[in-house]
């Protein structure tokens, strides 16, 4: 470390005022924040609060708590390919695959949204913070892995310029920046972002019998040409794979097809097992989505109006993103909502929704996407009123 040290060291006079590269100093610092903790030290006279965390260490803490997915989810990619066209495939093959496939796609989320950070931070004058680093793999882990690069590229920018630096940069967005990336892809091209996802490569055709659609796909058709209940057309999808291809224990481990880090409601816990103990997640955020979700689920049941309605409570929990979104999205510090009690809230709202949308939403039966961004536009108001109802009451107690 000492000879990269070294080198930040001896090349930083240039980019100082004065220096050659004066105007780049925002990207030079950018980089060297990468490797080094920036030398600012605390004022020496005044108050000051010390904290362990800082704005990387909670970054790079979400990243971690993302690799259980995301290795998984490259491992998937490979495994359901395998499935999908009958090829005789190792652990080893799986993964090579998984990454040839997965591994571009963050290559161009991250080159394409830091290239507008770098812009962006050069012409403002600041150094760039670790915010996207974290933006940079939900979006990869949120979009199928036949999604075209080029797109993956358009949503990126898209969501990086229209969803945070147009309010001001990190810290400042109203909208999460990943969900921003998904709901473009998504309103502009439907056809990539959903249907078969897994019968990518060109040379290669699925097995006769075999499907590629989603669970949510498959239950919405079962809804909609009311052919029977959702389990059970569900037990019969892909019954040449197996015959229990989308029993729940397989949907809860992820063996199933979707989006790349999506899949598995396993390792989604593990990331908010880590969120939780490190303080980085609020878990009640996490609890809240995952009660509302499965309290509304039990309410439709006992409605059961149509198929998708009689579904199990318990199933919605596991299939789709809806454990993914509660864990890693509607838990982001900057768009969710701040008070204590707000929390419970805004979780709680985002798994009504996402159930609400399931059930009735044809066009769509995801639910867990345009919950969250519906709930980040409400979280300022959730706030404001839960801080105004504390100042009645404290000011009620100081009259009394």
């Amino acid at each position: 470390m000492k000879f990269i040290k070294d080198i930040f060291d001896k090349n930083k006079p240039a980019f100082e005022k004065g220096g050659k590269f004066e105007k780049l100093m925002p990207l030079f610092e950018t980089f060297e924040t990468l490797f080094f903790v920036p030398d600012h030290v605390t004022p020496a006279k005044g108050a000051q609060i010390r904290d362990a965390i800082d704005l990387k260490r909670m970054m790079m803490t979400v990243i971690i708590a993302m690799i259980p997915s995301l290795v998984f989810g490259i491992w998937n990619v490979g495994y359901q390919h395998a499935l999908a066209t009958g090829q005789a495939m190792d652990f080893g093959q799986q993964i090579w695959l998984g990454t040839l496939v997965v591994l571009p796609i963050v290559i161009v989320s991250y080159a394409s949204g830091l290239t507008v950070e770098f812009i962006f931070g050069i012409r403002k004058g600041h150094a760039l913070n670790e915010g996207f680093l974290v933006s940079g793999m939900l979006i990869p882990l949120v979009v199928p892995p036949t999604i075209p690069l080029w797109q993956v590229a358009i949503a990126t920018v898209f969501a990086v310029l229209i969803g945070k630096e147009v309010f001001g940069g990190t810290g400042m967005n109203i909208f999460n920046v990943a969900l921003t990336a998904r709901a473009f892809l998504y309103f502009a091209y439907p056809s990539q972002i959903s249907g078969n996802v897994w019968t990518y490569l060109g040379d290669k055709n699925p097995v006769d019998g075999y499907t590629g659609s989603t669970i949510l796909a498959i239950a919405n058709e079962a809804s909609v040409t009311k052919s029977g209940s959702v389990v059970e057309v569900l037990a019969n999808s892909n019954t040449i794979i197996s015959a229990d291809f989308f029993s729940f224990t397989n949907m809860f481990l992820g063996f199933i097809p979707g989006s790349i880090g999506e899949t598995s409601t396993l390792m989604v816990l593990i990331g908010a097992v880590i969120l939780i103990a490190t303080g980085v997640g609020s878990w009640k955020i996490i609890t809240g989505v995952f009660a509302g979700a499965y309290l509304t689920a039990l309410m439709f049941n006992m409605i059961g109006a149509n198929g998708f309605m009689l579904m199990p409570a318990h199933y919605h929990l596991v299939i789709g993103g809806l454990a993914f979104g509660a864990v890693f999205m509607a838990t982001d510090p900057v768009t969710a909502t701040q008070t204590e009690r707000g929390k419970w809230i805004y979780g709680i709202l985002i798994g009504i929704l996402t159930i609400v949308i399931r059930v009735f939403n044809p066009a769509y039966p995801e639910g867990i996407m345009l919950a969250i961004l519906l709930m980040n536009a409400f979280a300022p108001l959730i706030d404001f009123y839960i801080v105004k109802a504390n100042k009645q009451r404290r000011i009620q107690r100081a009259t009394v």
